[in-house]
């Protein structure tokens, strides 16, 4: 029997010639467009495009490592620059000494290099249909180029992917539908299983990846809060903040701890290696293999180039939908401003397939597990719905990510198991302000007869950006110190609301005059402070304060309960039929967590009784087409009870051993995970660790 390995060796580099070719003929085609679209570049014909586009491909394998290698000593603002001016550069060379060519401007070359990675992305989307893609293709291509080998092969490796945002539900019928053509081959072929799994209140991602990532969600009372032993206002995805949360609650064997890397998370998980993560933007990071992985990807015509025409492609979609739901009247909605459409560009522009990168290149490595954050589904479900298309679409796209990720698996140096899951749902319905002309800060001034600080504003998706672009600062060269300028100036936008709320509960702490109370949105569940108290007032001290003030949020029409404390009983959750001593299960009239699902009264009891918990919870109705009321602007929401947001989801691979039962709690969730990475030989020196830890 002849051995077959010679066999497809040659189908294999039949495979790079024929995408070669195609890549050729893309850029031919992208050059002719842009001497057509660019008035300082010109091409004489087709011949002579296609001329060109080899001498693009020759350069550009001669020149763009030596721009990668160069761009490392300039830190991350050589990674820009090379992203920005590397493959004008390259078209620059390729035109020099062809006497039918002509490039008069840099500003030409640049705009000829955006046009070639737009048109040739397009020509490789309908040329390669149903094949890989141009990023996997070429992410294939550098493991063959440079394979890696490690000391222990024999154990695999796990890819945690999070898919933000996604409830259960939706997976179901996507999966079902078919409409997630990898998640649906899995499920359908037996290879993987799925279930839904429950967090707790809050259902957020702080809380929920503190949990994933290092197995618990104690001291996170929502997105925003108040520390009253500290007089500190937190905020999540704020990195100082992150890090000061993350530093909190790890012990150093957490999730990632075995040679992990995390990518775009809000933690570290205790990884040693972080991309964009937000608790790590401060540290220092500079290394010179982030800086090597970054500018690679930009370099790359797959990279920014390819990125740019998307970023406008993505602004142009998003406008036209976000119109047409106005056109039509589709209800619920909510405004879609510039400030979205940014953000939406961005997202699916460049963080999407930079993160892809970062996740290939660990895997390529052989690191043992990664963790990493799509944030895409869960932004634009926010400001468009839940089951909306657009939705729906960047859902199809991560799904396609997962596709990658198995093609690069088969690649790696060690076996790649890859799990899929999200840190909670999101439940959909028009918001509290719209419903009600007024929003819940309005309306606890108006019943305590006060002035209050607002901070309900949605800065999750931002919160991303602005932890890529911190982290692609530095204070090494000019144009470091201007992105990490650019970075302050995004933070200052993003927390801007936070950032007064702060200073409101400083002033207020210190005895000074400021507005009493502090009211966060965190979905359609609201907190609301008492600022400057070292201790949670009680429902007493609130009344004698404020008498209006609780019986008007419980007899609102669209609040569905108020916790408070009290002395006698501990919390209890009242509504406007009757109350729930949630510490005691005693209940007087109508329940008012009835509606709420049978772990209501557990959930509320635990979130109620951290010393972080605000003087008042306020959780918003949810009608009878099972919606709820956001004290956000978002027409889908998280972070309170009542709908979806808790019905989150989970994808494993069948081999690994099945949870048992639901599980309830993204610290049980952790547990789950943990025992995964152990059934499959890793986490042995963590154990260690971790058992010395506790003796000591």
């Amino acid at each position: 029997m002849s051995d077959p390995r010679p066999r497809r060796w040659l189908v294999f580099r039949a495979g790079d010639v024929v995408r070669a070719l195609l890549g050729l003929v893309g850029a031919a085609l992208g050059l002719l467009v842009a001497s057509w679209l660019v008035p300082s570049f010109s091409v004489d014909g087709p011949v002579q495009a296609f001329v060109v586009a080899v001498n693009v491909a020759v350069w550009g394998f001669l020149l763009r490592p030596v721009l990668v290698r160069l761009s490392v000593f300039f830190g991350w603002a050589g990674a820009a620059l090379v992203g920005l001016f590397g493959q004008a550069t390259i078209i620059w060379l390729a035109t020099l000494d062809l006497e039918d060519t002509r490039i008069s401007s840099v500003l030409g070359a640049v705009l000829a290099s955006w046009v070639v990675a737009a048109v040739g992305m397009a020509f490789s989307w309908v040329a390669t249909a149903g094949t890989e893609d141009a990023v996997t293709a070429q992410l294939l291509r550098r493991a063959k180029r440079r394979p890696v080998s490690v000391a222990d092969p024999d154990v695999p490796g796990v890819v945690f992917v999070q898919m933000d945002g996604v409830p259960y539900p939706v997976l179901d019928w996507s999966v079902r539908a078919g409409t997630l053509p990898t998640l649906s081959r899995w499920i359908r072929s037996g290879s993987h299983q799925m279930a839904e799994w429950r967090p707790k209140l809050p259902a957020t991602t702080p809380a929920s990846q503190m949990g994933i990532l290092h197995g618990t969600i104690d001291g996170i009372p929502a997105f925003r809060w108040v520390d009253r032993d500290e007089g500190k206002v937190y905020v999540a995805n704020k990195p100082a903040d992150a890090a000061l949360i993350e530093a909190r609650h790890s012990d150093g064997t957490g999730l990632l701890a075995d040679d992990g890397v995390s990518v775009s998370n809000l933690f570290t998980g205790d990884a040693p290696t972080a991309y964009a993560t937000m608790s790590a933007v401060q540290r220092t990071q500079e290394t010179r293999e982030t800086r090597l992985t970054l500018a690679g990807f930009l370099a790359s015509p797959n990279g920014l180039a390819r990125a740019i025409p998307r970023m406008v492609g993505e602004m142009a979609r998003e406008r036209f939908q976000s119109r047409r739901a106005i056109r039509r009247d589709i209800r619920p909605r909510v405004h879609r401003g510039w400030g979205f459409v940014g953000e939406r560009a961005a997202l699916a522009g460049v963080l999407r397939d930079l993160n892809t990168s970062l996740v290939a290149d660990a895997m390529l490595k052989g690191r043992r597990s990664v963790y990493v954050d799509y944030v895409d589904y869960d932004a634009i479900a926010h400001h468009a719905g839940t089951l909306r298309p657009e939705s729906l679409e960047a859902l199809t796209a991560i799904d396609e990510v997962l596709a990658r990720l198995e093609a690069v698996a088969q690649v790696a140096p060690r076996r790649y198991h890859l799990v899929v899951l999200s840190d909670h749902g999101q439940s959909q319905g028009t918001i509290f302000a719209e419903r009600y002309d007024e929003d819940l800060a309005t309306l606890v001034a108006r019943l305590a007869d006060t002035a209050v600080v607002d901070a309900s504003e949605n800065t999750e998706g931002s919160g991303a950006l602005h932890s890529m672009l911190a982290s692609s600062s530095s204070d090494d060269t000019v144009l470091g110190r201007a992105l990490a300028r650019s970075s302050a100036r995004l933070a200052e936008r993003t927390f801007a609301e936070s950032d007064q709320a702060a200073a409101t509960e400083e002033t207020a702490g210190e005895g000074g005059e400021g507005e009493p109370f502090l009211v966060f949105g965190s979905g359609n569940l609201g907190l609301v402070y008492v600022a400057g108290e070292s201790h949670r007032l009680t429902l007493q001290e609130l009344s004698d304060r404020y008498p209006a003030l609780v019986p008007g949020l419980v007899a609102h029409p669209g609040i569905g309960f108020v916790v408070v404390a009290t002395e006698e009983h501990g919390p209890v959750a009242l509504g406007p039929g009757g109350e729930h001593r949630v510490r005691d299960g005693v209940i007087t009239g109508e329940d008012p967590l009835a509606a709420y699902g049978d772990q209501a009264a557990e959930f509320v009891l635990r979130a109620a009784t951290m010393p972080e918990a605000p003087d008042i919870y306020v959780n918003s109705i949810i009608d009878e087409m099972g919606e709820v009321a956001a004290f956000e602007g978002l027409v889908s929401c998280h972070g309170g009870l009542g709908g979806w947001q808790d019905r989150a989801m989970l994808v494993w691979p069948a081999e690994l051993p099945a949870p048992d039962g639901m599980v309830v709690g993204a610290d049980a969730l952790h547990q789950v995970l943990v025992g995964w990475l152990e059934h499959l030989g890793q986490r042995r020196d963590v154990r260690r660790r971790g058992r010395a830890t506790t003796e000591a």
